[in-house]
């Protein structure tokens, strides 16, 4: 973990993110709000009005009209979607703009699934958009999808740029198959049904982390793929759009980009979504509160320099530094499902030793009973396609103890924002090997499942009574995201015209 810096006030506006204002870009063209029709191969682009109701029969008239059979309700689109309408979607977008977008393979999953990449326009200049490479953020497929479709209509944005615009739709297919099935239900999704879905793979299993440097292990061939498409297109700027169940708004670059934070910080107030102080994310990165990480110039300047550590003390290498070779920018954007607005306050902590002494208390109480619970259970219990869900729920555990070392070694002088996200981080990791071993063990040992389903249940209420996190809507969500990177990408672009 980073040593921490002392915080200073932030003259940010705060925000509440129950009201999400129609939002002014950060860029010289509107985004205009998500739409989600009803998607077919044939057809996608357009919304077509809802046809005139029925006209209500005279007064006068001499009978009563035949019944008609009730209506059909029209089929729920759901706001995250799944593979198959990412992929329904995209080539429906290819028809209604031969002209403009393409889509092909550029890829395989460890499955055989396909890897798709969706390009909008022809311009010498590539960018790049990675969405889906965690399992449970299936906010980045949507997101790149709203651009896509934005750039599909108003191809002078292409122009403007002087850009191709490429877009992994989703580059981890087998870890978002086994986490489908949840989607945001009404005003105020339940956080309990999230997790009852829950998926994130184990560290190696991820794909934008690589093996360690020296480590001579084959990159996962999402990752090589991956690897691949940053080496032919070499382009100015790679976008990694990430979601996080409950917390704050926050942006990581690999080098400072003029005017950048200050308008990513104003693109989250004008949508409503808190941002994080001072997130528990790139321990190894300098802080630019609120809500901004760079890559410390040092690093940035080294180029054998490519391993990222977690707070757990877990090393990788990374598909986000990868791309220094060539110049290229790498700009994560990590949006919020459920904001808690207290991760935005800058005010110094009165008692960092004292928090930091409670939260680790807790998480290590939680990962106990855990453990306790699942001492009978045994790996064969756990049927072979659901193993994923097992292994990385026991990774959890298992590193629990050194994520307690690491904030308990850290110099924490921080903002009460900062606590607020590590409580929120001390609750996480025991809430989702919970709720992951709850789905493993289901099949073969349903009283255990029982059990662990009652944990899921109840620490799910502890953090809504402890944090009122407030729902912040798909399209405020996908809109932290376009209006991000259009922002980046035209100030990359116009520096270079310049």
């Amino acid at each position: 973990m980073r040593t921490s810096r002392t915080s200073r006030t932030s003259s940010y506006p705060s925000v509440s993110p129950t009201h999400h204002a129609p939002a002014s870009p950060a860029h010289p063209s509107p985004v205009p709000p998500a739409q989600h029709p009803p998607v077919s191969p044939a057809q996608h682009a357009s919304v077509s009005p809802a046809p005139p109701s029925p006209a209500a029969p005279t007064p006068y008239a001499p009978a009563a009209p035949a019944p008609r059979a009730a209506a059909s309700p029209a089929p729920r689109v759901p706001p995250y979607p799944p593979l198959d309408l990412l992929e329904a979607r995209a080539r429906a977008l290819a028809a209604v703009a031969p002209g403009v977008i393409r889509l092909r393979v550029a890829g395989t999953s460890r499955a055989g699934r396909p890897l798709w990449l969706l390009s909008a326009g022809h311009g010498e200049r590539q960018l790049l958009t990675v969405a889906g490479a965690h399992a449970n953020e299936p906010v980045g497929g949507a997101s790149a999808l709203r651009l896509a479709r934005l750039l599909a209509h108003r191809p002078a944005l292409l122009d403007r740029l002087g850009c191709t615009w490429h877009f992994l739709l989703c580059l981890d297919p087998d870890g978002a198959r086994l986490a489908h099935g949840w989607q945001p239900e009404g005003p105020a999704p339940s956080l309990e049904e999230c997790h009852l879905r829950f998926y994130r793979p184990a560290f190696d299993r991820q794909p934008e982390s690589l093996p360690a440097p020296g480590d001579d292990r084959a990159p996962l061939p999402e990752s090589a793929t991956l690897l691949r498409l940053l080496d032919d297109l070499r382009p100015v700027v790679q976008f990694t759009l990430h979601g996080i169940e409950v917390g704050g708004a926050f942006a990581m670059l690999t080098r400072p980009v003029p005017g950048a934070a200050s308008a990513f910080r104003a693109t989250a107030a004008r949508l409503g979504v808190p941002l994080d102080h001072h997130p528990c994310d790139g321990p190894d990165w300098q802080l630019d509160p609120p809500g901004v990480l760079h890559l410390p110039a040092g690093r940035a300047a080294d180029p054998d320099d490519a391993g990222e550590r977690d707070p757990s003390g877990y090393v990788a290498g990374s598909t986000w530094l990868h791309p220094r070779r060539h110049g290229t920018l790498t700009a994560l954007v990590e949006a919020p499902a459920w904001a808690v607005p207290a991760v935005s306050d800058a005010r110094p902590a009165a008692d960092p030793r004292g928090e930091v002494a409670r939260l680790t208390g807790m998480l290590l109480r939680r990962t106990r009973l855990l453990t306790d619970l699942l001492a009978g259970a045994q790996d064969t219990d756990v049927p072979d396609g659901l193993a994923p869900l097992r292994d990385a729920a026991r990774e959890l555990l298992a590193i629990a103890p050194a994520v307690v070392t690491t904030w308990t070694a850290e110099e924490h002088t921080g903002s009460r924002g900062h606590f607020t996200t590590l409580g929120v981080a001390a609750r996480r990791i025991p809430l989702r090997a919970a709720a992951m071993m709850r789905r493993a063990l289901a099949p073969t040992a349903p009283r255990t499942a029982d059990a662990l389903a009652g944990l899921v249940r109840e620490w799910c209420a502890e953090m809504t009574r402890t944090y009122r996190p407030l729902w912040i809507p798909v399209s405020a969500q996908t809109g932290l995201h376009v209006r991000t990177m259009l922002d980046v990408a035209t100030r990359l672009c116009t520096a270079r015209d310049s």
